[in-house]
Formats: structure tokens, sequence, C-alpha cells
């Protein structure tokens, strides 16, 4: 059974006014509790889930600073979750976590749970996502489901945090008190504060699988189910939807309708599908340089939506949808089933890296337009939870939006890839154009890499001639 010092000290102190007083300060996230649904917590397996993420990207401590010991084994878990909701919580309740790493390590150090010599290192990452969203529940206790096993661990460290309500809320209060801040969200530096903010109002993209079900079709279920259509989502709270004015075949919902989205058979039947407009955007560029029978050559996609989206877009041209970089042919099974479901035909897998395959491979003979989503920075992106689940990127690219920036260095070698991959795919002369598509804020993997590109081409490199118009960036 899990211990610490004090335990015994504290276990009993449970003066129902203290809790009043200390939780009826703001919430985390800093916004009014008015008309928000009261936090019940989540399953144990999801709080497993959300400590294994929490383990793998916490922020590292130098060795004088070390206070909280973390282990490195990841905890069982009964089993692993296919089901994307369940993953969505599990990596939201994990990046929270990361962002509030140093003050919840200092509530745990200040209501004297750490140091302790009786609590498994293993356990350390539970006991932080948990304390994060037990706060976040101002500390009232978790509605627990009949349907679910529960998980012992969970259960131990449950137990233990109760017994330390009063100390944890207390410890709270101070670290505010320190801050000067309403609520530790206040505690956050102003770019993530900023960035969350952005998140918040910003719409929801989504685009028609029109292999599947024809845009008047959706507009028309969606209104018998409530949605109005709209000119413009931007602040307004209904349930409506708009047609985007870039790309014809995306809708735009407001952010708050995410819900309630997820949940109907257009999404679920993969008829609309969830995507961030930049990719769209790109896939909508490189549809417009095609002729009928050009073939497409897509470099390093994690989103194997994006790839859906550009074979969708091509289904009635003869054109073939290449996709280098999937080095794993594990993997090969579970991206024919999606595609096979998305109602896609037109898609070949290469396993080569891209700067491995020569740009006079016989396959690629008749590839047009090279679409290129270099590893950027992507700190562009809105919400990265939504992020990593839809483009199958690293958890480790929570790791900068939970300090809301990137060290020069690591900035510095994302440019190089970029510019290396960029030149490469000028090389293949019988392209005609390259669709350039980051998620990224900087000029650094932006502008400049494109003005080097061309640059190098100007000093040497004798193939097709590519125009600013044709080597295109999208934002």
């Amino acid at each position: 059974m899990l211990n610490s010092t004090g335990e015994l000290e504290f276990s009993n102190e449970e003066d129902p006014e203290i809790i009043s007083q200390l939780t009826s300060l703001p919430l985390s996230d800093g916004k009014s509790s008015a008309g928000v649904p009261e936090k019940t917590g989540y399953p144990d397996s999801v709080y497993v889930m959300a400590a294994n993420i929490f383990q793998g990207i916490r922020i590292e401590k130098s060795a004088q600073k070390v206070l909280i010991k973390y282990g490195n084994e990841p905890l069982r878990s009964l089993s692993e979750s296919e089901d994307q909701s369940f993953q969505r919580l599990s990596y939201e309740l994990a990046f929270s976590a990361l962002k509030y790493q140093d003050i919840l390590e200092t509530i745990l150090i200040d209501s004297r749970i750490f140091p302790s010599t009786t609590i498994p290192d293993h356990l350390s990452s539970l006991i932080i996502v948990m304390l994060y969203d037990f706060q976040d529940r101002k500390f009232q206790t978790r509605v627990l489901s009949d349907n679910e096993e529960p998980i012992s661990e969970v259960q131990e460290v449950e137990n233990l945090l109760n017994s330390f309500k009063i100390k944890l809320a207390a410890a709270l209060a101070r670290c505010r008190i320190k801050h000067d801040a309403l609520s530790i969200y206040h505690i956050l530096p102003e770019t993530v504060r900023k960035q969350e903010l952005r998140a918040s109002t910003l719409p929801l993209y989504a685009w028609i699988n029109t292999c599947k079900i024809s845009p008047e079709e959706v507009y028309n279920n969606l209104k018998r189910r409530g949605y109005n259509k709209v000119k413009s989502v931007l602040h307004i709270d209904d349930k409506v939807f708009a047609v985007d004015q870039h790309c014809y075949d995306v809708l735009i919902f407001p952010s708050h309708l995410k819900n309630d989205l997820i949940n109907i058979d257009l999404f679920k039947d993969y008829k609309l599908i969830f995507q961030d407009k930049s990719r769209s955007l790109a896939v909508h560029s490189v549809k417009a340089l095609l002729n009928m029978d050009d073939d497409i050559l897509m470099v390093n996609t994690g989103s194997w939506y994006t790839v859906a989206h550009m074979s969708i877009l091509t289904n009635n041209n003869t054109s073939k949808v290449f996709v280098c970089g999937v080095q794993s042919q594990a993997k090969d099974p579970d991206l024919k089933t999606l595609f096979t479901k998305i109602g896609c035909k037109n898609i070949e897998i290469l396993h080569e890296t891209f700067i491995n395959i020569e740009s006079k491979d016989h396959r690629l003979q008749k590839v047009k337009v090279i679409l290129l989503l270099p590893r950027c920075s992507g700190l562009g992106v809105s919400n990265p939870v939504e992020f990593i689940l839809n483009e199958h990127e690293d958890t480790e690219f929570l790791k900068d939006h939970s300090q809301g920036g990137i060290s020069v260095d690591k900035l510095h070698v994302l440019a190089q890839q970029q510019y290396e991959q960029l030149t490469h795919a000028m090389k293949f002369t019988k392209a005609q154009a390259v669709v350039y598509c980051t998620c990224s804020v900087f000029p650094e993997e932006n502008e400049a890499v494109v003005k080097k590109a061309l640059e190098f081409q100007d000093l040497g490199n004798k193939g097709q001639p590519y125009s600013g118009t044709l080597l295109r960036q999208c934002l």
C-alpha cells in the first residue's frame, strides 16, 4: 500500500469548511465555471494511459533539482484501447499535466507527499496526472463507473491523494498567492496561454468524403440534426456550419460542437473527417496543378487522412498517389484497412525514405507534383493533441507546445532537414511543381527554406526551373 511521511498525521483532517473555502478559488484554466458541466473524473484506464504518455514526455530535471523520482517502466494497462475518444482523453490529460509539471511537483512537495521512501518511483507519473485532475475537479470525489474493472494502482493513488486533500488544496492556494495568480492557468508562460486562447476560439474543419456522400447529402443530414448552414461560424454559439471559402469540400464548425459531432454517423462512417485546414489547403493546391493522368508523390505525411483526402480528390482521375517514408511494413494492414473504409483505391505505399529515392526511379516517371510535408516545429498548430492523433506525430511534439517555444538548435536542425528534402524534390526533373506545407510559424522553416532552395537551383541545378508560383508554400 502507498504511504508517505506525515500521511497518518493528516489523513483525518476532513474539515468541510476549509475544503469549501480553498476549492472556491477559480478553476485551473482560469475560466468561469458558470454553465460548465461539473467534472467527475476519468475511468481508471485513462489515468494509466495518461501516466504512460506523461512518463515519456515529462521535462527532465538536472540531478541537483530532482526532488521527485520517476521510474522507467510503464504501468501495466488492462487493455490497449484503439478508441480515439479514449486516446484523446488520455493525451489531453497527459498534456495538461506536462504544462503544469513544475507546479504539480511543487504542490506535492509542499504538501509533504514527497519526498518519500515508500512511494514506488514508477507511480510518480500516475500521481502527477491524477493530481492535475484532482485539483481540476476542485478536490471533489471522483464519480466511479460500475462498468469498468478497477486498476489497483489507480485506486491506491486516489486514496493517497484523498487522504492529503486539505494539504494539497492549501499548497495550491499558497502557490497561487506566491505568483499573485487567480488560478494556476495564469502561472503558465504567456505564449502558452495565448496558444490555448487561440485554440479555444478557432473553428473545427472537416472534409467531405465525396467518394461516399455528396456535399448536398451532408448538408441535408446536418440540417436534420438541427444544424443550420451559415456564411460564417465565428462568434456563433449555435449548432451551425459553413462551407470553407478556399476548399469547396471542407466544412467549418464552431469548436464547442466537437463532442457532439464525433458521435454522429457522418464521422463514424468516414463520410466527414476532421483535419487541420492547412492539410486541406495543401491537397487542393496539388489538385489545381494536375492533369487527368498525372501522378502525385507525397513526402513525410504522418497523417493518413491527408493521403486519403488526396486520393479522394483524384478518384475520378487515372492518377496514382505514391506515399514514401512508411518504413514499417507492419503498418501496411492497418493502413490498407483504413483506406478501404474511406474508399481510397489509387494509393501506392513506398517503404523507402524520400532522400533515398532516385529522381529517375521508374515508378515515379509520371509524377508531376510532389507534396512535401516536412517534419517541423508545429508551433502553428492550435490543438497539439488533435494534431498528434490525426497526423501520427511523435508525443515529443507535446514538449515544445507545453513550453510555448523551441530551442534555437532544434529549429536549425529542422530547417536543415527541410532544406535537404526540398532540394531533393527539385531534382525530380519530370515533376512540374512542389507544394511545400508546414505547420510552423517560424520564417526559418518557411520563407527562408524556400528562398535557400531556389538559390540552390540557380547555383547549378539544371532541372525543371521552378518559379515562385510553382514552388508553393502552404501555411
